[in-house]
């Protein structure tokens, strides 16, 4: 496919026990970028013109759905009764990014420029940690090292977690209307007609899991901070956060370049915990900035 066209279609793979699924944009002879969601995102959260403007900066984009998640494997897990179950986890982050890289190795990726957007962010910083040699560069965006001590979400957006799962599709559309409205803030209409539209393909591509989501947000509990272990990261590496995040305050993304040597830190105004179509431009700017340090 060309590198201006749309995605290569969805495919899938066999990784250890599990089944992900993934799409390409363009040419694999390019310098790989693989794009990791956040939780209970599905892969088209990183939309189409977003892949396809970064295959156009000469990058091969690979993007694909964690476990738990859009059309890749659920997790089967029954949560332990008794008081030890609040702090049981059925996996946790190093294992998302074990699956990041078994799906390199099942498409003959050695290494990749790493790009993760909130949990996402957190599955790349694990990556650049424990399997240091097949990241390129790494880019974090609206993140955190897990510091317990860092500042808790804001009360509005932490609702979003707390409130009934939805239990039809149309619910589910409406939760995701009403969550990205918050997380992005207002101001950004063209952004919220697409909230609709991707929430109705993402029910389309796979229905509605809200325990597939659950299961994440466990895993990222379980799995404490990464705050030591970032120090060792020597990755090129890019850190990008919104100033109004709402859902993972700006002192988060501080720390995350504070704790990673020579990162640098990009702080975009107006932006929330989303990343509003306005922002691409710089955001992919950057990203072939660090990539340009390899």
């Amino acid at each position: 496919m060309s590198k201006t066209g749309l995605g290569s279609g969805e495919a899938f793979v066999q990784v250890g026990a599990l089944t992900i699924c993934y799409e390409t944009f363009g040419e694999k002879s390019d310098p790989p970028l693989l794009l990791i969601a956040g939780l209970g995102a599905q892969m088209i959260l990183f939309e189409d013109d977003f892949c396809a403007a970064l295959a156009a900066r000469g990058f091969f984009v690979v993007r694909y759905d964690n476990r738990d998640i859009g059309r890749s494997s659920r997790i089967e897990w029954t949560p332990p009764t008794g008081p030890a179950g609040a702090f049981a986890a059925p996996y946790l982050l190093k294992d998302m990014a074990a699956d990041a890289v078994g799906l390199m190795d099942a498409l003959g990726i050695a290494s990749a420029h790493i790009v993760g957007a909130s949990m996402g962010g957190m599955i790349a910083q694990e990556l650049a940690i424990g399997w240091s040699a097949r990241v390129r560069s790494l880019t974090s965006i609206m993140s955190t090292t897990g510091d317990p001590n860092l500042p808790p979400p804001g009360a509005e957006a932490a609702q979003v977690f707390t409130a009934p799962p939805p239990t039809t599709p149309e619910e589910y559309v409406e939760a995701n209307v009403r969550a990205w409205l918050i997380f992005r803030g207002p101001g950004y209409p063209d952004d919220e007609i697409r909230d609709r539209i991707r929430a109705v393909r993402a029910v389309a591509r796979a229905g509605f899991d809200p325990k597939g989501g659950q299961r994440q947000f466990l895993a990222v509990m379980a799995s404490g901070s990464r705050k030591p272990a970032l120090a060792e990261i020597a990755a090129p590496t890019l850190v990008i956060h919104g100033a109004d995040d709402p859902l993972v305050p700006l002192a988060a993304g501080e720390d995350t370049a504070a704790s990673i040597p020579g990162a640098r830190l990009v702080v975009l105004e107006r932006m929330g915990h989303a990343m509003p179509i306005a922002t691409w431009p710089r955001i992919i700017d950057e990203i072939v900035r660090i990539a340009g340090r390899v």
